[in-house]
């Protein structure tokens, strides 16, 4: 009896030592996570806290043993999702930026290189670009419509190079000699040649390069080279607007009108002139357009009208902006 009390004695403090280890170990097990929630609470704040703060989450280490039931793993923090919404105008603001940044204008004694790289842009007839001088463009544009606006042709400063044809009557109608008073008063003859449409296919290519350039375009690259264009035109000594003399030029090429007559041509000297008074005493700039020829002047006009336009359509934008 006494030998199985004590067997029962022993087995019953064995189950009480196995007893009191398992609550121990589940003690632990809670008061673990309860240190770590405790632990992340302290250190992570709220949610709120976080969308307000929107600092990284630092979790400091936690040096704890392991049960050898379970390895805990760290509490899991919520986080909350930040949209952020940008205001229409803002947005507006930030891509003009972005182009400014993107494509900004060069200096103006800079600016050939980048207009070489912009000129293929604006025409199909690439090949034909060779016709443009490409040094100091936007200063000979400047100049020479400034020029041609008042009625005057600025060779020197031409955005063109010159045509390797030259000038010729038609030598194969029958010449006849006309009578003419000199500027002292004595009577002269002289030989007078009709006007040969030959001579203006020199100027063909010119008219083709125009006639291959959108108009669209050419408002849009305008418009953006403008603030070099002023720049330019201020160091002539102008205030005023270069648009305007942009437009008094085309208008002096839409007002041009064709001659009806057939055209006749006089050398009282090396240079050709026009044998009506009239017509040899117009502007250089009208005369220039004669030796266009017809078909090239109408052509001209067309492209011209176009672009006259809608310019004054852009100017008109602005200014009821």
């Amino acid at each position: 009896m006494n030998n199985s009390n004590q067997s029962l004695s022993e087995n019953d403090q064995g189950n009480t030592t196995n007893t009191a280890k398992a609550s121990w170990g589940l003690i632990a097990f809670i008061l673990l996570v309860i240190i770590a929630i405790g632990v992340a609470w302290q250190f992570t704040g709220s949610n709120t806290d976080i969308a307000k703060t929107q600092e990284p989450i630092i979790q400091p280490a936690v040096s704890v043993e392991p049960t050898p039931e379970k390895i805990l793993d760290p509490a899991p923090v919520e986080t909350e999702e930040i949209t952020v919404v940008i205001p229409p105008a803002a947005t507006s603001q930030i891509e003009e930026l972005s182009v400014v940044q993107e494509n900004p204008l060069p200096l103006l004694d800079e600016s050939d290189n980048w207009l070489k790289l912009k000129l293929p842009e604006i025409t199909w007839r690439k090949e034909l670009l060779q016709l443009i001088i490409d040094e100091d463009m936007i200063r000979r544009f400047v100049v020479f419509t400034d020029n041609f606006a008042q009625g005057n042709l600025a060779y020197e400063h031409s955005p063109f190079v010159l045509p390797k044809g030259k000038f010729f009557p038609d030598k194969s109608s029958t010449s006849f000699e006309q009578t003419s008073q000199s500027t002292e008063g004595a009577t002269i003859k002289q030989n007078v040649w009709q006007w040969s449409e030959r001579s203006s296919e020199r100027f063909s290519l010119y008219i083709e390069l125009l006639r291959s350039m959108d108009s669209d375009s050419l408002v849009q690259w305008y418009t953006e080279v403008k603030p070099l264009i002023d720049e330019a035109y201020s160091e002539l000594g102008y205030d005023d607007d270069f648009t305007q003399v942009l437009q008094d030029a085309i208008t002096r090429v839409l007002d041009m009108e064709v001659p009806k007559s057939p055209m006749k041509l006089i050398q009282p000297s090396v240079v050709y002139k026009f044998a009506d008074p009239q017509l040899e005493a117009l502007p250089a700039t009208e005369k220039l357009l004669l030796r266009l020829g017809k078909d090239n002047l109408l052509v001209m006009k067309s492209v011209l009208l176009e672009l006259h336009e809608k310019l004054a359509q852009q100017a008109n934008g602005i200014s009821e902006g």
